[in-house]
């Protein structure tokens, strides 16, 4: 990819909404999508960390 820094801002931001989307899910009661989304982040986070990993 020629686009590392914006690719890593945009999986960065997408971590960042998916961990606050938690906190709302939280808020309205609705474990599963919690869970879920908790998840999402993670794994959304392992693949950047994997891409970064890749490029040294």
């Amino acid at each position: 990819m020629k686009n590392r820094p914006l690719t890593m801002t945009l999986l960065a931001i997408l971590v960042i909404l998916s961990f606050t989307s938690v906190g709302f899910a939280l808020g309205q009661e609705v474990f599963w999508l919690a869970g879920f989304l908790f998840l999402l982040g993670f794994a959304i986070m392992g693949y950047g960390l994997k891409l970064k990993k890749t490029e040294a």
